[in-house]
């Protein structure tokens, strides 16, 4: 991998677009131990090594505030990046964080208040049923869901891919329905302490992690009615505050499409709740055009340093 290259088309891009700087945001939700087939969009510690490396060699790090502040000013650093979790996984302290430390690099944690308790989310719930139930198929024809094979490694986690993605789309409570379903199946074999405790979190904020907010429960917030989506969006603040002991100001939407999981009324709550900037996962880079409650993140894909280095590349010179 050629860093002067990468280095030298940052700065090009930059110096082409002067005047109006971009951050390009990058996205993850778990660090993994050891590579798992059914969790195969998430970065095992070795990758997310490197991409860190990476982004410390060869871009500006910054801050999510320290971003937000010099697209105000006008002072964007060439190839400035900010790197952002989802959800709260504890992995992202065990695991993401002592890199973190190492590399000296920011980040920003957007937690969903409601599973700091020891609960684990309801994809987790998915996750640990596809993968450990013995039966050959899944059915889940009563939630309107259809029959699941469970026949091989690669079935499975096509399973999963199906079966999380049309879960998310549920109504709450036949999704919590078919939550209890699954972990009525896999019984005993039901795993917790996936996700940050409260003292994991107090932890990194002092070590300089910006802890934002991602609702309670993580809902869809198209699915819920105004009043609902709007106690997930101010609870969600209010919990993390009273854990953390100080404002808690950037939100990021749950799974983040734009018109399909939150919409202009979600925007103006998140505005009305006190929040300075939230988050989307739409694709590109930030700029000082955005609207400040709806600005850009995307997940690293790619799994070679040259890969990865152009697309964030490729997200800053298409702002």
């Amino acid at each position: 991998m050629n860093e002067h290259i990468i280095r030298s088309t940052g700065n090009a891009i930059a110096s082409v677009t002067r005047g109006n700087g971009r951050v390009a945001i990058v996205n993850y939700h778990r660090v993994l131990a050891a590579p798992s087939p059914f969790l195969a969009s998430e970065p095992d510690i070795d990758i997310f090594t490197w991409q860190m490396e990476l982004l410390a060699r060869c871009f500006n790090v910054l801050s999510l505030r320290e971003a937000l502040a010099a697209i105000d000013s006008g002072r964007v650093p060439p190839r400035a990046v900010c790197i952002t979790f989802d959800d709260g996984y504890r992995s992202v302290h065990d695991l993401a964080l002592p890199v973190l430390r190492r590399l000296g690099l920011p980040a920003t944690v957007f937690v969903s208040s409601g599973y700091v308790d020891g609960r684990n989310m309801w994809n987790d719930r998915i996750v640990e049923a596809v993968e450990t139930l013995p039966a050959e198929e899944l059915d889940l024809a009563e939630f309107g869901l259809g029959v699941y094979s469970l026949r091989s490694v690669d079935d499975r986690a096509a399973t999963l891919g199906s079966l999380t993605e049309a879960s998310k789309y549920l109504p709450p409570q036949e999704r919590s329905r078919l939550v209890g379903r699954l972990q009525t199946l896999v019984g005993e074999r039901a795993s917790e302490g996936l996700m940050l405790t409260p003292e994991m979190v107090v932890n990194l904020d002092r070590h300089g992690i910006e802890i934002g907010a991602h609702t309670v429960t993580h809902p869809i917030l198209t699915s819920l009615d105004d009043a609902s989506a709007m106690q997930e969006i101010r609870d969600s603040k209010r919990e993390l505050e009273a854990i953390v002991g100080k404002p808690v100001t950037l939100f990021a939407y749950p799974n983040g499409k734009v018109g399909k999981d939150f919409d202009h009324r979600h925007v103006a709550m998140v505005r009305e709740a006190g929040f300075q900037a939230a988050f989307t996962t739409a694709v590109g880079a930030i700029t000082r055009h955005h609207d400040r409650y709806q600005l850009p993140r995307s997940r690293p894909w790619d799994e070679t340093p040259m890969r990865f280095a152009l697309r964030l590349l490729q997200w800053l010179a298409r702002g």
